[in-house]
């Protein structure tokens, strides 16, 4: 449960010269905290959520994590929610299987995330050591993966340095050594690790009563570090649920922690300070589990935006936050019916023996509030208690503390079908909105209503469709810059295994004085880390590719659609999804290795986009230093739309009924001459699409290739069935095949109330 911190700006401005100096130089001139301060962020007390992790503990609104542990159990198609963000850089949306972070920026320079739920682990994935991007990537030994989070727990198994070889000759950082972090706490593995704090203690107004060392007393920084780059682990497990062996996505990679987040949040010059620092140590990815819990601020005035413009100057990609089998405990009335649940509880089970079922709403408090609830209600009883406004697992201390013997903890319609495993302290698990009304009713119609729970372990078998997006994912559309479509994909990001701290227990809870090694989370933030392994692996078997080629790799060959053959489902609305939803897709790792064309960019792409979207030289300075090199009046790239995007995004109104867009791709597969030929197979309804030129005909002279799209909004009568309406928005997509590959790109369209659609 992380919070960003934003001060204000002349709070910013009087600290400026005090934290972190002298400047860090990365090359070109150091980007100094001044950024980040020019303009006038919310006060320093409102937080930004930093990604607070779906777990046990975490607040209502789920935003983190990633898997970073795939388990080795027997095949299932047992899927995991996964939330979904916007990165910076890359924005990917989470999945039921690893991956998945809290509302991340959407500037285009990251790769956003959202959350789904998945198949387990890396089966998900499809990575194998037999075939695929694994072994064509050798697992990306000699990357190295800036993690910026909450510190690292370098005792645990995931993080072994044995068989790994000696320390990559371009690293130039350091082991930063602390209390409770002497240098031996870095390896061949945790090749460096560095500590963030005086933005924090500037905020405070005092010097903090915590660590100060990269140590992780949180959790979730070692549960991403593992997810993305964690050693092979045998026999991991999280008591006796998913139980098997570990890996994180790039379980050769070398990791180098930068702790920028602490009890009460991560402020933005720490985190702009650890992004210098790790583009200059010389990390090749950053993953970044943070981020915002309102809107995101203007690209100027964000900390990670201006970071990943640095980071892509030097050719860094930013991965920004956007499963296992699952425990299936099953909630049996007694009136013979069953519902399964989710739960990771472990301590002793209620038993066969039907107990007396009652609803917290009649013993005053639905949600279970602490001291709220009427102990002679609810002495030796099984309570359903409604999910939200306080932590799932709080919500069973509530009831112990009444007397209580188990909970049911039941959805309500914001979160629908999605579950949460939660490692309770009572006999607990949970159920879906449809389940939670049945049980309900039963409640209210049966004089003398009873239940147990049959607690049954990880269960491997027959399951929902798979993937699915979890209700917790975040979602488009992208409200600073309507012409740039987010997220970009979703990754695995519900219920995911990877190592934990030794500070806290799983549950982060004063009460849990349990301790593991390894620990079960959920969240957007947790999908993060996954993406930010694939992105190594893809950097290891492409080193000249750019920030923007790994991410167009990642979208263009992503699926989205689940194991039965139909859309992925949004559990949020129990509906197919959307890009708004999933962005692109699923991310398939092994496709992404040979995507047959990418949509590049460079920095001065980026340049112009910020002029496109009004920005002048003054403000454009904040990312390359130098307003004499910023001449908007000569760039030519007219409408936001243009940025070499992988994906679509368009805005109809009363003045603009035809946009045209501009795309760039490069041939980057084996066979130089080639043909592609574009495909509207999925146009958006009331829209026309149209492809010029509909061929494109790469040869060793020309393996760089454009073409024009344009999208013309329909008169409602051309629509063609009198019935049908055109809505507010609509989606389709186009692929361009040479036969082999399908280089495939979403379409997101809306009108805006004016248009003439809607007169």
């Amino acid at each position: 449960h992380l919070n960003l911190q934003r001060l204000s700006s002349s709070t910013y401005q009087d600290l400026i010269s005090q934290l972190y100096s002298p400047p860090i130089a990365i090359g070109s001139p150091p980007l100094s905290h001044h950024s980040l301060l020019l303009t006038t962020p919310p006060n320093s007390s409102t937080p930004i959520n930093v990604q607070s992790t779906y777990s046990p503990q975490a607040s209502p609104q789920p935003k983190q994590k990633s898997s970073a542990a795939s388990l080795a159990s027997s095949p299932s198609s047992q899927t995991v929610s996964v939330t979904s963000t916007l990165l910076a850089l890359l924005t990917f949306s989470a999945l039921p299987t690893p991956l998945a972070c809290g509302p991340t920026p959407i500037t285009p320079m990251t790769l956003s995330l959202v959350s789904l739920t998945a198949e387990s682990g890396r089966n998900a994935l499809g990575l194998t050591d037999s075939f695929g991007l694994w072994p064509n990537s050798d697992y990306a030994d000699d990357v190295i993966i800036g993690v910026l989070d909450s510190g690292i727990w370098p005792e645990r198994p995931c993080f072994s340095d044995t068989g790994i070889s000696p320390v990559p000759s371009t690293w130039k950082g350091i082991c930063e050594t602390g209390p409770n972090f002497p240098e031996s706490s870095c390896n061949r593995k945790i090749i460096g690790a560095r500590a963030y704090y005086r933005g924090y203690e500037a905020g405070l107004g005092k010097p903090m009563d915590e660590i100060k060392s990269p140590r992780d007393t949180e959790g979730h920084g070692t549960h991403t570090a593992s997810t993305a780059a964690g050693s092979v682990v045998a026999n991991a497990s999280f008591y006796q649920y998913a139980k098997g062996e570990a890996r994180g996505m790039a379980f050769k990679a070398r990791i180098a922690a930068y702790k920028i987040c602490w009890s009460s949040g991560c402020y933005d010059s720490d985190i702009l300070a650890a992004m210098d620092q790790a583009i200059t140590d010389g990390v090749h990815v950053i993953s970044l589990s943070v981020g915002d819990t309102d809107q995101a601020p203007l690209y100027d005035h964000d900390s990670i935006a201006i970071g990943a413009f640095r980071a892509v100057e030097h050719g860094v990609l930013v991965s920004c936050s956007a499963g296992i089998p699952v425990p299936i405990p099953d909630v049996i009335l007694g009136d013979g019916r069953i519902f399964g649940g989710v739960s990771l509880y472990s301590g002793d089970p209620l038993g066969e023996t039907k107990l007396p079922l009652v609803n917290a709403e009649d013993c005053g408090s639905k949600y279970c509030y602490s001291g709220e609830l009427n102990s002679s209600k609810v002495a030796g009883k099984l309570v359903l208690c409604d999910r939200g406004g306080n932590a799932r697992v709080e919500k069973g201390i509530a009831v112990n503390l009444a007397g209580g013997a188990g909970m049911i903890v039941a959805n309500l319609a914001d979160s629908g079908e999605e579950l949460i495993a939660d490692a309770h302290l009572i006999p607990a698990t949970m159920v879906g909105q449809t389940a939670g009304d049945k049980i309900r009713d039963y409640i209210g119609s049966d004089s003398s209503p009873t239940a147990t729970i049959a607690f049954k372990g990880t269960v491997v078998g027959t399951s929902p469709s798979a993937p699915r997006v979890a209700a917790f994912s975040s979602r488009g559309p992208n409200y600073l810059t309507a012409e740039i479509l987010k997220p970009d994909v979703i990754a695995p990001g519900v219920n995911i295994l990877a190592g934990w701290t030794g500070y806290t227990g799983p549950t982060d809870l004063d009460i849990d004085t349990r301790r593991v090694n390894f620990n079960i989370i959920s969240g957007t933030s947790i999908s993060c880390p996954h993406v930010s392994g694939l992105a190594a692996l893809l950097r290891k078997a492409y080193p000249k590719w750019t920030p923007a080629a790994i991410k167009s790799a990642l979208m263009t060959t992503a699926y989205n659609v689940d194991n039965t053959g139909k859309s992925i489902i949004d559990i949020a609305t129990g509906e197919r999804s959307t890009p708004l939803v999933h962005g692109a897709g699923h991310v398939e790792p092994n496709k992404a290795l040979d995507p047959g064309l990418v949509y590049d960019m460079g920095v001065g792409d980026y340049v112009a986009f910020l002029c496109a979207i009004g920005y002048d030289s003054r403000r454009i300075a904040v990312f390359v230093r130098d307003p004499a090199m910023v001449d908007c009046g000569a760039l030519s790239f007219g409408s936001p739309g243009n940025l070499n995007y992988p994906s679509f995004s368009v805005v109809f109104d009363t003045n603009n009924r035809v946009v045209k867009y501009k795309r760039v791709v490069k041939n980057v597969g084996s066979v130089v001459d080639v043909v592609y030929e574009v495909k509207v197979s999925d146009p958006p309804p009331g829209v026309e699409v149209s492809v010029s030129p509909r061929k494109l005909g790469f040869s060793i002279e020309n393996q760089t290739l454009s073409y024009e799209i344009t999208f013309s909004s329909v008169e409602l009568e051309r629509v063609g069935d009198a019935t049908v309406s055109i809505s507010k928005s609509a989606f389709g997509s186009i692929e361009w095949t040479d036969g082999v590959h399908v280089v495939r790109s979403p379409i997101a369209v809306e009108w805006r109330e004016d248009s003439k659609v809607f007169m």
